[in-house]
């Protein structure tokens, strides 16, 4: 995370054409290229077309199917539903790992526009300038800080008990009746915390700049920014280095659509101990 100064161009906002500074995050996006293409039918996958040019570095680090499938030309577009592609992102231009993280993207439009638009982009490089721009709202899919095995006041939110009471503090009052006998899921109690799939709605795209004209160095835990990159207005959960996923909005809030910011600079503090 870093501190951005934007200037407000909100309609009817407080500061509107003035400088503020709001916390953002930088989120690094290598471009991604086409692994395979799915055909739905019946809400199952019916047939994958492998890509026949992949790179020589995902060949050794994915295991490949030993049967390949029919040339894209071949198939009929009526004969299923829908159509989505596999997606792997070129990690090696990023210096970070060497294995790429491969997901499912959906595609809108129709199955031909579908098919043109894998077609157009099967062995190019698909950056992240092709789908969003600055401005734009977007969801924010990625898997939460691990934190192991904690307690219900820190997994729930309990209040602490009164410091005279019986068989612990940090832990609920009753768990249940004796009669019937049993703990409904309801109650809260000790567990796993963190490491689990989260969403974050409607998060605003600051700007989407280049490390060859913005370039970002010497960030803590991560190292430099060397590919394409997102500035997003807020947090976002996880840890560096660990596979995000930006998707278009779900539930899309007017409060986040009429935000508009005019991205100025990166802010470095110069902190005094």
């Amino acid at each position: 995370m870093v501190s951005v100064e934007v200037k407000d161009n909100t309609a009817n906002s407080m500061s509107k054409g003035k400088a503020i500074i709001i916390p953002a995050t930088l989120i690094e996006c290598p471009p991604m290229k086409i692994f395979s293409i799915r055909f739905y039918k019946n809400g199952i996958v019916a047939k994958e077309v492998l890509n026949e040019q992949l790179d020589k570095e995902l060949v050794k680090k994915v295991k490949l199917p030993k049967q390949k499938s029919n040339k894209l030309d071949s198939i009929k577009t009526g004969d299923y539903e829908d159509v989505s592609i596999i997606a792997y992102s070129v990690v090696k231009k990023t210096n970070i790992k060497k294995t790429p993280d491969l997901t499912e993207l959906g595609l809108s439009g129709t199955i031909d526009e579908k098919l043109n638009f894998i077609k157009e982009n099967l062995n190019k490089e698909i950056h992240i300038s092709n789908v969003f721009e600055g401005g734009q709202v977007v969801d924010v899919r990625a898997v939460t800080k691990g934190k192991g095995f904690q307690g219900p006041v820190k997994r729930f939110g309990v209040h602490l008990r009164f410091h005279k009471s019986e068989k612990g503090k940090r832990k609920v009052g009753s768990i249940g009746p004796w009669h019937p006998a049993h703990v409904i899921f309801r109650v809260p109690m000790a567990g796993q915390l963190g490491m689990f799939t989260r969403v974050g709605y409607n998060q605003k795209i600051i700007s989407l700049e280049k490390a060859s004209e913005k370039p970002v160095t010497a960030i803590k835990n991560y190292g430099d920014i060397k590919t394409d990159y997102a500035i997003v207005a807020g947090s976002v959960h996880g840890v560096p280095k660990r596979q995000v996923l930006l998707t278009s909005p779900l539930r899309l809030t007017k409060m986040q659509k009429k935000k508009q910011y005019e991205f100025v600079e990166i802010k470095k503090w110069k902190l005094n101990y």
